[in-house]
């Protein structure tokens, strides 16, 4: 029989009455999680960089602009469908590019996500499978977070788990690590979220292959959220002064790639918005037809602009492969395109993003590529573009598309594509067949802190009947399960699972000797 979910205020007001927010502590959830915690630590020590340079590499060395937005809709750009926002510049990026309709983010929250797009592997390989909140919380924040913690393991509510690690481990290779080894310039410019830095300077942008870094640790709604300069901390906490975000971001964008000064460059330029709380400035506030989301993003729109703007002034253009995609799916502002689901759920609504690819002479112009593809697929797909050839120590879960950029493939080299929500495999995706083993409906059972204070579930239909099974070829909006009529599928799914189940269980971080 399953629980009852109970609300917030119930909870809370159970635990004044009894002390069990007190009696847990914020160490308790800690301890109570790492009782099935795998050991993704390192099986072997190895000396030698484990990325070296193709041998005999006679290209020529893209410069590399990658842009990623936060909780930006698959729906919200106008070449994606958007009537209510205009976006004429991404849509332009895209007529002289491929739009690519079947692109999935590896996880449908920010810290995973990054982490699959930076490595080329999955989330479970880390140990980062979840949103990792800022270190400067307070002790109600996190007896909060204790408690929710507590009963979503004995099952009174819907709740997530926390990341396992606190950051980005050292033994992760990063694009730009690799990349630096093929002579690139790495800059990042706005959100990381792959550690605290403000408290563990280890987790610094600067100390995983960026020779430069502008911007926030994590989300703009966590309190505070300082600005730094490399690892000097600006300000304490950017606070709601958060209009002028896009415009820094962009400046220092256009800086980094004056600075590269001939050098191949990869610049990562990591938006802080749509994620909310939202704010626009002056010149873009109150102007499109989708409120203050629409604002966000219509200045994003500019900001890409000006970036393209300003690699052709500077003879870059044709040079540069320009990647434009988004960490997950929207939040509760935000369009998924129809599709079913939303940020924080591995319905494709959480999961699916924008991803426009621009290289001129390369990739073909005005093009669409219907293929599967997810964000693990840049690190694989990059360094061979770099000259390198991928690591041999370690799993490297994405594969190379530039096939599929280039319109040389037809057919995505994905066998299978994994579907996790925090450390559990929910779902996979095999061609056209999406399959559910199950759904956590719920995106955050509590406020994320005081700015954020919205709660709810993003989709509550057909809770506790599983598993679903989708045709996404004519059902993309998932809304007519087949698995009742298609057990051989459905059979065929769970050994798929249980076999990728088994092989991460007893080397999940993927180590090879």
């Amino acid at each position: 029989m399953t629980a009852r979910p109970l609300s917030r205020r119930a909870v809370l007001k159970a635990a004044a009455l009894t002390g069990v927010a007190g009696a847990a502590g914020y160490c308790g959830v800690r301890a109570f999680g790492t009782s099935k915690r795998p050991d993704f630590a390192r099986a072997h020590t190895v000396s030698a960089h484990p990325v070296v340079p193709t041998p005999g590499f006679a290209g020529k060395r893209p410069n590399i602009v990658l842009i990623n937005c936060d909780d930006l809709g698959a729906g919200d750009i106008g070449c994606y469908g958007s009537t209510a926002i205009r976006t004429p510049n991404i849509d332009r990026l895209a007529t002289a590019g491929m739009r690519f309709t079947d692109y999935d983010a590896c996880a449908s929250v920010c810290t995973p996500s990054r982490f699959g797009l930076l490595t080329g592997r999955y989330p479970v390989r880390s140990g980062l499978n979840y949103i990792l909140y800022q270190s400067r919380e307070s002790m109600a924040r996190k007896l909060d977070i204790t408690l929710w913690h507590w009963l979503g393991r004995l099952g009174a509510v819907d709740a997530q788990d926390e990341s396992y690690v606190n950051g980005l481990p050292d033994e992760e290779v990063t694009l730009p690590e690799a990349l630096k080894v093929a002579g690139y310039r790495t800059g990042m410019v706005g959100k990381w979220h792959l550690g605290d830095f403000s408290k563990e300077p280890r987790y610094n942008p600067r100390r995983h292959g960026f020779d430069s870094f502008y911007g926030v640790p994590h989300s703009n709604d966590m309190v505070p959220c300082a600005l730094y300069r490399g690892e000097t901390r600006l300000e304490d906490d950017i606070g709601t002064n958060q209009a002028r975000l896009t415009g820094l971001y962009t400046r220092e964008a256009l800086d980094f790639i004056d600075a590269a000064n001939g050098a191949p460059f990869f610049l990562y330029l990591a938006h802080t918005f749509p994620h909310q709380p939202l704010y626009a400035s002056e010149r873009f506030k109150g102007k499109s037809a989708a409120g203050i989301y629409g604002d966000a993003v219509e200045e994003l729109d500019w900001s890409v602009g000006a970036v393209m703007t300003h690699l052709a002034q500077q003879g870059l253009d044709k040079d540069t492969l320009v990647l434009f995609t988004s960490d997950n799916g929207p939040w509760y502002n935000g369009s998924p395109a129809g599709l079913r689901g939303r940020k924080g759920q591995s319905y494709e609504g959480g999961h699916r993003v924008p991803l426009i690819a621009r290289w001129p002479g390369q990739i073909p112009a005005g093009a669409t590529c219907r293929e599967s593809a997810m964000n693990i697929d840049l690190f694989p797909t990059l360094l061979p573009l770099a000259g390198l050839q991928l690591p041999s120590d370690r799993a490297v879960d994405g594969k190379n598309i530039i096939g599929l950029m280039t319109g040389r493939a037809t057919q995505t080299p994905h066998d299978v594509l994994y579907f996790y929500h925090s450390e559990e495999l929910e779902g996979i995706r095999v061609g056209s067949w999406k399959y559910y083993r199950s759904i956590n409906h719920y995106v955050f059972p509590r406020p994320i802190d005081k700015r954020t204070t919205v709660l709810g579930s993003q989709d509550r239909g057909n809770l506790g009947t599983w598993p679903n099974l989708y045709d996404l070829a004519t059902d993309p909006t998932e809304a007519y399960d087949l698995a009742s009529g298609h057990p051989d599928v459905v059979a065929r799914m769970e050994r798929l699972m249980a076999d990728w189940e088994s092989r991460v269980k007893v080397n999940p971080g993927g180590w090879f000797p």
